[in-house]
């Protein structure tokens, strides 16, 4: 395939990092200044481990250079910034370096040690000394005010307090805030295909397109069928041939599938990667019903194993013209998870599991092995019959997410944490898995549906619950976890 992968993920994300103190301190303690320096380059140097654009602009000790500082943020369009607090300072000098970018806040309270070592430090007999140390360890003594200045100016800031070293609780949660900055990134220039129409009279998933600029940014390109058909026609022979090759490389291929129809496949799934390529898509939704016009249905009707290599390789797509879901599907794909295309198939009282699956493409790099490939003869509730896949998600935690419209016609993020669990699933030539939920399949489904969600959502590998509730408060997003 010809889809960039390191494309589809990049990230354009700039964190902004800046320390804070206070001039007076210099001359009064011999040392200081250069000991917060050092504590701020361990902040800047973890950080970068986990993304490499970081805008470090030091300790920031005054109002001057305060103001120097925000302009600088501007001018260098960070996505995020860190504020690491290492001792006392004025909030004075904070607030002009954050408020004009106005972008999220992470006040990093961050103690240099666990503790104090208090017999030592109190056997120093130079009481001068001693404030200097004890000023080494004051990063809790600001957040208060900042806070309050920050809620007073609108200014948002979320926290983290811990130690700079052996803290896994507290790097964690900054590593999950720089990928949740990442994802909001990625959302915000990501290009969404639609390509079709909706599935005439499934409300549910109607959508305001303004809406999904409005949460998430990005750009949404209206694609016609004819377009892809027209690709289609152009795709050589050796170009067919080369796919079928991937096609029966990367899929457990049934001996019943004929050789015609993993050819139509394959036309088409060379076709979309030039769609893909020529509108830089990042992510697509699609449906078409069709009215006999052969070209475009035999199209759409051999569009399933193209659609699911490109679902592989970060550009997932999602059927039924399912916009809000191919977002879901996004955000998730763009945290690693993954993300497929589902909804409820079937509920097992008797093993307490929720059997969720969907026709039409399958995120095929979460598998639980090899995915299959089938021939149907019908495509429920749709035109045409052709090649299908047959996948079940990895075994092991999951996570579900639903973009959900509200009533007022806000967007929020419905989530859900569970366990993707071996047993027998139905082998109808579509993906299905059997998921088991800590609050129980029956809670589960009347918790979720209580938040009226479209019938479908993204399902992903690991758990990300806290990396999606923090990628909803940098949207501004509600959040609302199931469990």
């Amino acid at each position: 395939m010809k889809i960039n992968k390191n494309k589809q993920m990049k990230s354009n994300l700039k964190i902004g990092l800046f320390g804070i103190g206070l001039d007076t301190y210099w001359p009064q303690f011999e040392g200081l200044k250069e000991r917060l320096e050092g504590y701020l380059k361990v902040v800047e140097n973890n950080i970068a481990k986990i993304h490499e654009g970081v805008v470090n602009l030091g300790l920031i000790d005054n109002p001057e250079s305060a103001f120097e500082a925000g302009r600088t943020f501007r001018k260098e369009d960070v996505d995020i910034i860190f504020l690491y607090v290492s001792t006392y300072a004025l909030s004075s000098t904070v607030l002009p370096v954050v408020q004009r970018a106005k972008v999220p806040v992470i006040i990093l309270n961050l103690s240099p040690e666990a503790s104090i070592d208090y017999k030592s430090f109190n056997k120093m007999t130079d009481r001068t000394k001693m404030t200097g140390e004890w000023l080494s360890y004051c990063s809790a003594c600001p957040v208060p005010e900042i806070a309050n200045v920050f809620n007073r100016t609108g200014v948002k800031f979320h926290q983290i307090t811990g130690m700079l070293h052996n803290d896994e609780e507290a790097w964690t949660e900054i590593s999950e805030w720089v990928e949740a900055a990442k994802v909001a990134n990625i959302m915000a220039y990501n290009r969404l295909g639609c390509m079709g129409h909706y599935y005439s009279g499934m409300l549910d998933i109607y959508s305001d397109l303004t809406q999904q600029y409005a949460h998430f940014g990005g750009h949404v390109e209206l694609i016609e069928v004819d377009e892809l058909a027209g690709l289609r026609k152009a795709v050589s022979d050796a170009e067919i041939t080369d796919r079928v090759a991937l096609i029966q490389k990367t899929f457990d291929v049934q001996e019943d599938c004929s050789e015609a129809e993993l050819k139509r496949a394959a036309k088409t799934s060379v076709a979309l990667d030039k769609l893909v390529d020529k509108y830089q898509l990042g992510s697509m939704a699609y449906y078409y019903k069709g009215t006999g016009n052969f070209d475009n249905e035999d199209t759409i009707s051999s569009i399933i194993i193209g659609n699911s290599l490109l679902t592989a390789n970060h550009v997932p797509v999602a059927g039924e013209y399912e916009v809000k879901n191919a977002q879901a599907m996004k955000i998730m794909d763009s945290f690693g998870a993954g993300g497929s295309f589902t909804e409820y198939y079937a509920m097992d009282f008797n093993e307490d599991v929720v059997l969720m699956g969907h026709d039409g493409p399958g995120h095929i790099a979460i598998a639980e092995g090899k995915t299959k490939v089938r021939p149907l003869g019908v495509y429920h509730g749709k035109v045409g019959n052709g090649l299908s896949v047959e996948m079940q998600v990895k075994n092991g935690p999951v996570t579900m997410l639903s973009v959900v419209e509200k009533a007022n016609g806000k967007l929020m993020l419905l989530v859900a944490e569970a366990e993707s669990v071996a047993g027998p699933i139905l082998e109808i030539g579509n993906t299905n898995s059997r998921y088991k939920f800590p609050i129980g399949a029956r809670n589960f489904v009347n918790s979720w549906n209580s938040f009226g969600p479209a019938h479908h959502c993204a399902v992903g590998i690991g758990h990300i619950g806290s990396k999606i509730e923090k990628l909803g408060l940098l949207l501004n997003m509600e959040v609302n976890k199931v469990c």
